[in-house]
Order: C-alpha cells, then structure tokens, then sequence
C-alpha cells in the first residue's frame, strides 16, 4: 500500500493526481440539476411545462436533469433559471 497520501485530505489528494478540477466540475454539475430538479417540484412544473418556458426540447431539459451530462452551456443554465423565475449566477472564487 502506498502511505504517500495517508493524512491528506481528498482535495489534496485529487489535486496532486489531477483529478479535482473535473471533479468539481461534476459536483457542480450534480447540485445545479438538482436544484432544478426541487424547483421544478416546488413549482409543479413538469418537464415538457420546462421545455416549453426554455423555447427547447424535452430531451434538452432531460439532458439538463442528467447529473452525468456535463456538457449544460451557460446559457442553458440561464434559460433554465429563468423559466423557474431565478438567476444565474456565476463567481470565481
């Protein structure tokens, strides 16, 4: 077993095997399409309801709730806000 990592934390451990920018990206990407996914039901808004509001299709807001699907642009993002009635907002931090 290798000891090289054993009392760091996994963001340590991510960053020094180059893994943690892609896996902050899926974290990211999880809690987004979740959050619409909750505002969704809050809002008893259906997927083909979303579709409509987003001027897209129902596979695309499919696609959007897919946690796995890592490819949602800024500006679906922002469609998506907006037909819930949010913003979008985007920092670097």
């Amino acid at each position: 077993m290798n000891d090289k990592y054993i009392g760091d934390t996994l963001d340590s451990f991510l960053e020094a095997e180059g893994l943690l920018a892609d896996a902050e990206a899926v974290a990211i990407k999880r809690v987004i399409a979740y959050q619409i996914e909750q505002l969704m039901g809050e809002q008893q808004i259906n997927k083909t309801e979303m579709a409509r509001r987003m001027e897209t299709s129902r596979t695309a807001v499919d696609r959007l709730l897919d946690p796995t699907y890592d490819s949602a642009t800024l500006a679906t993002l922002e469609r998506a806000a907006l037909a819930l009635g949010k913003r979008l907002q985007v920092a670097l931090v």
